[in-house]
């Protein structure tokens, strides 16, 4: 059974960080593009930042490029999402999710899903 788990999340007042965690059973994440999207309420999902497949090349939203930093560690089977610099607006549900693609470009059809860890930024 291939399944996905967030971690991480939580309640952190502005300008704090938090690390989010996927982690992966069932399969080896270092196979597969890893996506962290997010879901604010009220508003449609978005594409946060991913990470490749094939040589790990990562790529960031605007809105979080300079304050959040994806990685994997392979041993682990777990991909990361580490924010600095948090804002209020950076509340959501965060959401990993997994693409058996082979290629240097991330942003595509993710076929696996975790359930969302939720993070919450307020004072």
């Amino acid at each position: 059974q291939l399944q996905l788990v967030e971690s991480g999340g939580g309640l952190v007042q502005p300008g704090g960080s938090l690390r989010l965690s996927c982690t992966a059973s069932g399969f080896t994440l270092d196979n597969y593009a890893i996506g962290w999207f997010r879901q604010a309420p009220g508003k449609e999902r978005e594409g946060v930042s991913c990470i490749s497949s094939s040589d790990d090349s990562t790529y960031y939203a605007d809105s979080v490029k300079g304050r959040f930093t994806i990685s994997r560690d392979n041993a682990k089977n777990t991909v990361y999402l580490q924010m600095n610099s948090l804002k209020p607006e950076d509340t959501a549900v965060y959401y990993c999710a997994a693409a058996g693609v082979r290629s240097s470009w991330c942003w595509v059809l993710y076929d696996y899903w975790g359930q969302g860890t939720q993070v919450t930024v307020s004072s």
